[in-house]
This record gives C-alpha cells, sequence and structure tokens, in this order.
C-alpha cells in the first residue's frame, strides 16, 4: 500500500509540474505557437488537467475500497465527500472571479456525483464514464459549442447567469461534467484494480500505450491534410472542445504515467527527491490556489505583463523564461512540501477542508 500511494503521488507531481507550464504558458505565453520551445511547452495542454481529475477517481476509490462497510459506515462516506465537493465548489467559485479558467469548482460536481456511485459494481463505473463522453457528443447537437464563449479572449461571457452557468458547468466550460466527469469515473474504476499485481500494471500500461500511439498516428495524418476541414479539427482539436480523440489521447497518457510512476514508487521510495515528490502530491489543492495567486503575481512582476486571468492578447513572453519560472516555481513548491510533510500529515488547504468537512 506504501509503495502504491507513492507511485500515484508522483504521478500527481508530475501533473502539478505540468499544470504550472499549461496555466503560465496560457496568460503570458502563446497557447497557438507551433514551433521551438513554446511548442513543446504547449504539448502539456489538456494532460495535466486529465491526469490530476482522473487520480482525483483513483483516490475516492481508494478511500472507500473495503468490502465490510455497513449502512451507517456508508452514509457517512457520502456525507463526508458531500461536503468536501461543497467546500471545492465554493472555493473554485470565489477563485473563478480570479482565474476564469477554474477546475475546482468542476471537481466540486465531480465529486457529487461520485457520492451517488461510491458503492456499485467496478463495471458501471466504465459505462457510466462512457455514458459522460457520449452525453457530450449528444449535447453537440444540441447546444452549439461556442455559445456564451469568446474566444479570443478565452473568456465566459454569461457565466454568472442562471442558463449559462448550468451550460458552462455541464456542457462547455473548460472542465465541464460532461464530458470530464468520465475521467473521474475512470479514475474510479482504475482504483478499484489491484496495483499490487503486475499483471494489471503491464496490462494497464500496454492499453495505455496501443492507445497512445494509435491516436498520435491518426493526428499526426490529420495534420498533413489528407481529411476535410471539419473532420480535421475534430481529430485535432486540443482541450476545446474536448472531443473524444482528445479524451482517448490525454487518458492514454495518464495510463502510461500512472504505471511509470508506480514502478518509479517501487523502486526509489525511500530517496529524498521521491520523498519531497511525494509530499508535492499529496498538497495538490495547495499548490494548485498558491501557484494562481502568488505564482501569478510573481510572474506577472517579473515579464511586466499585466495579468488580467485571460488569454495573453499582447507580446507573449519568451517561453524560455516561462520554462525556467515554471520550473523554479516548482522546485520551491517541493522544498516547501517536504518542509511542511516533516510536521504536518496534510497540506495547509487539505487540512482546512479536513477540519471544516470531516
Amino acid at each position: 500500500m506504501k509503495k502504491r500511494i507513492v507511485g500515484f503521488d508522483l504521478a500527481r507531481a508530475y501533473a502539478v509540474f505540468g499544470m504550472f507550464i499549461v496555466n503560465y504558458n496560457t496568460v503570458f505565453g502563446s497557447h497557438k505557437t507551433t514551433t521551438g520551445l513554446g511548442y513543446v511547452l504547449n504539448l502539456f495542454n489538456g494532460n495535466s488537467s486529465s491526469t490530476f481529475v482522473i487520480l482525483a477517481g483513483m483516490g475516492l476509490a481508494l478511500m472507500t475500497n473495503r468490502t465490510d462497510y455497513n449502512s451507517e459506515s456508508k452514509q457517512q462516506l457520502r456525507a463526508t465527500v458531500i461536503k468536501r465537493s461543497w467546500f471545492l465548489f465554493f472555493v473554485g467559485l470565489l477563485l473563478y472571479t480570479w482565474w476564469p479558467a477554474d477546475i475546482l469548482h468542476f471537481y466540486g460536481g465531480y465529486m457529487h456525483v461520485a457520492a451517488l456511485l461510491l458503492f456499485v459494481t467496478k463495471r458501471t463505473y466504465l459505462w457510466l464514464s462512457t455514458g459522460a463522453v457520449a452525453g457530450f457528443h449528444g449535447l453537440l447537437v444540441l447546444i452549439p459549442y461556442e455559445t456564451g464563449w469568446n474566444f479570443a479572449t478565452l473568456r465566459y461571457t454569461d457565466f454568472w447567469t442562471v442558463s449559462g452557468f448550468l451550460r458552462n458547468t455541464l456542457y462547455n466550460g473548460w472542465n465541464p461534467l460532461f464530458p470530464w466527469l468520465g475521467f473521474f469515473l475512470l479514475g474510479m474504476w482504475l482504483g478499484r484494480l489491484d496495483w499490487q499485481s503486475q499483471r494489471i500494471r503491464a496490462w494497464v500500461g500496454s492499453v495505455g500505450l496501443l492507445i497512445f500511439l494509435i491516436m498520435e498516428g491518426i493526428q499526426a495524418v490529420a495534420k498533413q491534410g489528407y481529411f476535410d476541414a471539419d473532420l480535421t479539427f475534430y481529430l485535432t482539436a486540443d482541450y476545446l472542445p474536448p472531443f473524444l480523440p482528445f479524451m482517448l489521447g490525454t487518458t492514454s497518457f495518464a495510463l502510461v504515467l500512472l504505471v511509470i510512476c508506480l514502478w518509479l514508487g517501487d523502486r526509489f521510495a525511500d530517496t529524498l527527491l521521491v520523498r519531497a515528490l511525494t509530499a508535492t502530491g499529496q498538497m495538490t489543492l495547495t499548490h494548485y490556489v498558491v501557484h494562481l495567486t502568488l505564482g501569478m503575481i510573481l510572474f506577472s512582476q517579473l515579464s511586466g505583463t499585466a495579468f488580467t486571468g485571460s488569454i495573453n492578447e499582447g507580446t507573449p513572453t519568451d517561453p524560455l523564461l516561462i520554462l525556467l519560472f515554471a520550473t523554479s516555481f516548482f522546485v520551491a513548491s517541493v522544498m516547501f512540501s517536504y518542509r511542511w510533510n516533516q510536521s504536518y500529515s496534510h497540506g495547509p488547504l487539505e487540512t482546512l477542508m479536513r477540519k471544516l468537512t470531516g
């Protein structure tokens, strides 16, 4: 169990680093760059968020992965998950006023739905995960995806209206329940697997690698202009909209990453670096909020570019500076996590959430 958790937290730590790169590049760099280091930074788009959501689902499944719960215990667990979902929802809405691409309030939605599904059969998670992705594609037929969006600034124009909020949360926000709940439910299915088994690890890693290579191949062909414009857009869309190829590509990446991190956790669990990265992976909520507040302010001062919470519309910051800052901020986060972990079991915001929600 100890080694298994190490591997999961290493994957979270990687996702934290990727999240730093993506968000700093989105605000201060350019998400349209197709060459050089700027292109390399854009390769992180989507993978970090999807990995986070999958791991969140796994964490919830592991938290409830016993067969001897009585009715009272099940009710208590559901109540705890629901309270934490509301905590994340309201913290996320508060953060949204500063960072319109917030994911926390969506996390609250995933967890609230998952609270109703804590003790269903393992196969049910796969069916419902598939349904979330299919439901999104069904909604595309009913509601134009661009409704509510200003894609020039990546701002959602009517978020604070009832119809706009529901549309954004369920369908076409940054991480809406359809289809992103599919990642979370897939994570719950993965959390029910026996990760002590090398056979399971090899199977998950092999399937993930196969799908990843297939999707990369299809997208490479699509970018060469072999298909019409609509099909090319569908096959190569990145994050917005989250079409099926995006979902498959980022899911397969997360599966391969997870197996690699489990191997590293098994092999190097007692090293100082892995212990520090493990502590970092256990504080993802804290690092998420801090990098979007303190980190954005620091980089704004360093780069001389005002933080607006929107996509950069001026001259992009040198991608090398973005990479250096993201890496430095991550190193500082790892050092803080390690020192904090020497005295406390959970990160600052994680502790606050536990105190308020049980």
